[in-house]
């Protein structure tokens, strides 16, 4: 089951809304940032944000980007590096407007700048509401999903049953793509009883739209 909504904050508040009327329990939210990947989004991080982490192929189309960075004081590499990539911090500020589009290799992301992280944060961690909060406050055109794990009142199995929220962004055949000004709820039902008699009947009695089929949900 999809809803969508007019912006980020109506769709965080609907997810949260779903999770306190329908769930006996949820897990602490879990968000993740995706890598900046459109003009509006660069443009709106080297005017808005510090630093960002960026992750580089070791590829001679890359390495005259990354001489320009140097050039410019912008770059600063990790100490240990992998064999097939480079690792390191970018200082943002307006003037690398004229840098995009990003070379082909090149991956840049805000998952380790506060708030949606610090150079200390692992993938696997949660967050708590409150820093949810202030990750969609400072959005704008970055595409951001967060995931709850739930226990729906009235179904026999949790398995995979929660909530997905993605905003500026959508996902076709299971995988994240940037879309700005798309924000949209998911409820997961789980494989096991999503199409049983008991899931059908969860999803009429729950109140919610049907809205857009999705596999589990």
């Amino acid at each position: 089951m999809r809803e969508s909504f007019p912006d980020a904050p109506s769709a965080l508040t609907r997810a949260r809304a779903i999770m306190r009327d329908l769930a006996d329990w949820s897990t602490a939210p879990w968000p993740r940032l995706e890598p900046i990947s459109t003009a509006e989004q660069y443009a709106y991080a080297i005017r808005s944000f510090g630093t960002a982490r960026m992750v580089v192929d070791r590829e001679p189309r890359t390495f005259p980007f990354l001489g320009e960075l140097e050039r410019r004081e912008a770059i600063t590499f990790d100490a240990e590096q992998p064999k097939s990539w480079l690792t390191a911090n970018l200082r943002l500020s307006p003037g690398l407007a004229d840098l995009c589009p990003l070379p082909e290799g090149v991956m840049l992301s805000l998952d380790t700048t506060l708030p949606f992280g610090t150079p200390e944060s692992e993938a696997e961690d949660d967050a708590t509401e409150e820093e949810l909060d202030r990750m969609v406050s400072v959005l704008g055109p970055l595409s951001l999903y967060v995931s709850w794990d739930c226990g729906w009142r009235g179904l026999p199995e949790p398995k995979d049953c929660g909530v997905l929220l993605r905003l500026n962004s959508v996902r076709v055949s299971q995988h994240v793509e940037p879309s700005p000004g798309e924000f949209g709820v998911w409820v997961r039902l789980g494989n096991r009883v999503a199409w049983t008699p008991e899931g059908e009947a969860w999803l009429r009695d729950s109140g919610l739209p049907l809205g857009e089929p999705r596999q589990g949900c």
